[in-house]
């Protein structure tokens, strides 16, 4: 007995004793009284890249999940819940905060980012949240979202609701590896010949406020991307940048 009241306390400092875990909370649970969000906006879909936390392949409770390449043309339909101030304050899966009062959500295998409409089909209201963590990882249940968005779906004092979960699809802009900039012409020119020798891909000179700036592209995927930068590295190329246009 004396051991393990011994573990238990190394194991307490080790994890800290002045952060309570949120694995500490047995029970999740809402705010004590409701809180009135119908003035909290919905989640404004804007094309975002994919964040570098939360997109693998990961495993929860012996089972595997894949996360999906791309949300464009997601649709599903059954039963939501939503999570509150067990995890409020907390870090999401790709490193930003839990906000139980704002417009966010929780999927299993969607990537992260995305924005997708939720329509509670006992009632017919919807709301549009961001994905940006992994779960919920109780059998049936296919979203998780923050207590203001299962408040706005007038579902929070029932803990689920039947929804249906469609995806916003947003365009994709054009992507492109920056490799230099020059205040002139003419020395663009020269090094976009010189970087040809070395990158078997289309290259453009993108004037910019009196700057031309040499540019690998366009590139479909951001696999392609990251092996490009990976390439001009290998040639010399100190800070090669990844850039956007918009379509």
């Amino acid at each position: 007995m004396v051991r393990l009241v011994s573990f238990c306390f190394i194991a307490l400092y080790l994890v800290g004793c002045t952060t309570p875990s949120r694995y500490h909370v047995e029970q999740d649970y809402g705010p004590s009284v409701d809180v009135d969000v119908s003035q909290v906006p919905d989640a404004v879909p804007k094309w975002e890249p994919y964040s570098s936390g939360g997109n693998k392949t990961y495993r929860v409770r012996g089972e595997t999940y894949n996360v999906l390449p791309s949300s464009n043309g997601y649709r599903e339909e059954g039963i939501a819940s939503w999570y509150g101030h067990k995890f409020h304050g907390h870090l999401t899966s790709n490193g930003e905060t839990y906000d139980m009062y704002g417009m966010s959500a929780a999927h299993k295998t969607l990537p992260i980012p995305s924005y997708v409409r939720v329509t509670n089909t006992d009632n017919g209201r919807s709301v549009v949240v961001r994905v940006n963590d992994r779960g919920p990882f109780h059998e049936g249940r296919i979203i998780d979202l923050s207590y203001a968005a299962a408040a706005k779906l007038g579902y929070h004092n029932k803990g689920t609701a039947h929804v249906v979960v469609e995806s916003i699809d947003m365009a994709e802009p054009s992507r492109y590896v920056q490799i230099g900039a020059f205040g002139s012409l003419d020395n663009a020119k020269r090094f976009r010949q010189k970087s040809e020798q070395w990158a078997n891909s289309s290259f453009r000179i993108k004037p910019e406020s009196g700057v031309f700036k040499v540019q690998i592209g366009p590139l479909k995927t951001l696999k392609e991307a990251q092996d490009m930068i990976s390439l001009a590295k290998s040639n010399g190329i100190l800070k090669p940048l990844v850039v956007f246009d918009r379509i």
